[in-house]
C-alpha cells in the first residue's frame, strides 16, 4: 500500500517537493514500520518521531489535509476495509499537531547547515 501511496506523493504537484533527493523505497519502508508499530504490530519502527523529522518543513493545514486525502484514496484503491481505513486515518491524524505549522517561523533546522523546506503552493492549485 505504501508504494502506491508514495507513487502518488512523489508525483503530486505540491507534495513532491518535500521528497526531492529522498529515496522513495526508504520512505515507504519507514512508513510501513511506523504504521505497523502504531497499529500494534510490535516495535519495528526505529526512525525519528514525526515532530523531529518534520520540524524543518513548513507544512500548513491545507497541505496536511491534501496528503490525508491522497492517503484515504490510496487505502480505498488498495481495497483496505472501511474500518481499517478509519483506524489508519485516526492514527495518522493524531500527528497533525506535531507536523503542521501555521507560520514558517515555527520551523527549526535539524542541523545548522540545513535549509528550511518551504515548498510554495503551485499556481492554479
Amino acid at each position: 500500500m505504501h508504494k502506491f501511496f508514495y507513487d502518488k506523493l512523489y508525483e503530486h504537484p505540491w507534495l513532491k517537493g518535500f521528497f526531492e533527493g529522498i529515496d522513495q523505497k526508504v520512505i515507504e519502508d519507514q512508513q510501513t514500520d511506523f504504521m505497523t508499530s502504531n497499529m500494534g504490530g510490535g516495535k519495528v519502527y526505529s526512525g525519528g518521531f514525526p515532530k523531529n523529522v518534520h520540524r524543518h518543513m513548513f507544512i500548513p493545514n491545507e497541505l496536511f489535509d491534501i496528503r490525508g486525502k491522497v492517503l484515504r484514496e490510496s487505502l480505498q484503491e488498495c481495497g483496505v476495509s472501511k474500518e481499517l481505513i478509519e483506524r489508519w486515518l485516526k492514527i495518522d491524524g493524531a500527528f497533525r499537531h506535531s507536523i503542521v505549522k501555521s507560520d514558517i517561523s515555527q520551523c527549526e533546522k535539524q542541523y545548522k547547515t540545513d535549509e528550511i523546506v518551504n515548498i510554495p503552493k503551485p499556481p492554479g492549485f
